[in-house]
C-alpha cells in the first residue's frame, strides 16, 4: 500500500507582469523627460542663481515679490486669464450644446465657423483685431460716423483689447471641451424632465448644467492657462504699457539678458496655472460626489 501526498502551495504564486506592456510607454516618457522634465530642472536651477556672480541665492525671488511692477504684472496676468476663461465659457457653452444636440444641415456649418480661428495665425488674428478696436479702427470710425460719440473710445492698448483677443484666440478650444461633455449626457434625460412639467430653462440648470461640469470646468482650465501663457495677443492688442508675466518674460531675456530673472517669472507663472488647475480638478470632483450622492 502505497501513500501519495500532495503538497499545494499556501499561497499561490502572482502572476508576472508581462514587461512588454511597459514597452510602448518608452518612447512617451522618453520625450517627456528630454523635452520637459529636464528644460523645467534647468530653469528651477537658473532661478536659484544670481544674475552677476552665478552663485546660488534667492535674490532674484526676493525681488519678484518686492518689485511693485512686476507684482502688478502677476496679477494682471491672474486676471486677464479668468477674465477670458469665463467669456470663453460664457460663449462657447450655447455654441457646444447647439452642435451637440442638432441634427439640422447647418450644424457642419456653425462647426466649421467655430473652429474656423484656428485655421488662421495668430499674429494674423490679432492685427485684425487691432484694426477694429484701435482708435481709428473700424468701431471708432462707424460710431464716430453715426453721431453716437465724438472721441474715440479707447477699445485698444488695454485690458479689453487682450481680452477680446484672446477669446477669440480660445474660443474653439472650449467649444470643443464642451461639446464633448454634452455629447456624453443621454438626450432622454432632458426630454424626461420636460415630460414631468419643467420648463427648458429648469431643464439647462438642474439637469444639463450639473451634468456638463467636466465640460465647464475642461473649459475654464483650457481658456486660464492657455490666456495666461499668451504673448503675440497681449503684446500686440496690449502696447507697451498692458504688462503680463508672458511679456515680462520676453523683456527680461532680450533686452536686459537676465536670465534668473525671467526663469523666477516663469516659475511663479508655471505655478499659478497648476493651482488653477488643481483647484479646478478638485471642485470638479467635488460637484461630481455631491451628484452622485
Amino acid at each position: 500500500m502505497s501513500i501519495v501526498i500532495s503538497k499545494s502551495p499556501a499561497v499561490r504564486a502572482r502572476p508576472r507582469r508581462a514587461v512588454g506592456g511597459y514597452v510602448p510607454l518608452v518612447a512617451p516618457i522618453t520625450v517627456l523627460l528630454i523635452f520637459f522634465a529636464i528644460p523645467i530642472g534647468m530653469m528651477i536651477g537658473i532661478s536659484f542663481q544670481d544674475p552677476k556672480t552665478l552663485a546660488w541665492s534667492l535674490v532674484s525671488y526676493e525681488r519678484f515679490f518686492t518689485d511693485n511692477l512686476i507684482v502688478a504684472g502677476l496679477f494682471r496676468t491672474i486676471l486677464m486669464s479668468g477674465l477670458v476663461a469665463v467669456c470663453v465659457t460664457a460663449m462657447a457653452y450655447p455654441v457646444g450644446y447647439y452642435l451637440a444636440r442638432s441634427t439640422s444641415r447647418w450644424r457642419a456649418v456653425i462647426f466649421a465657423l467655430a473652429i474656423a480661428p484656428e485655421l488662421a495665425g495668430v499674429v494674423l488674428r490679432t492685427y485684425g483685431w487691432l484694426i477694429i478696436l484701435e482708435d481709428r479702427g473700424f468701431i471708432n470710425d462707424a460710431l464716430i460716423w453715426s453721431g453716437f460719440i465724438s472721441a474715440p473710445i479707447p477699445l485698444a492698448k488695454n485690458l479689453f483689447g487682450v481680452v477680446v483677443g484672446l477669446s477669440h484666440v480660445v474660443l474653439p478650444f472650449g467649444i470643443l471641451a464642451i461639446l464633448t461633455s454634452i455629447q456624453g449626457i443621454d438626450p432622454n434625460l432632458e426630454k424626461a424632465a420636460q415630460v414631468l412639467g419643467a420648463s427648458r430653462l429648469s431643464v439647462i440648470r438642474h439637469v444639463l448644467l450639473p451634468l456638463s461640469v467636466p465640460g465647464v470646468v475642461s473649459s475654464l482650465l483650457i481658456s486660464f492657462t492657455m490666456a495666461a501663457s499668451a504673448y503675440a495677443t497681449p503684446a500686440l492688442l496690449g502696447g507697451a504699457r498692458f504688462k503680463v508675466l508672458a511679456t515680462m518674460i520676453y523683456e527680461q531675456i532680450m533686452f536686459f539678458t537676465d536670465w534668473p530673472m525671467a526663469a523666477v517669472m516663469a516659475m511663479v507663472l508655471l505655478i499659478v496655472m497648476l493651482a488653477f488647475s488643481f483647484v479646478g480638478t478638485r471642485t470638479e470632483a467635488r460637484l461630481h460626489k455631491k451628484l452622485n450622492v
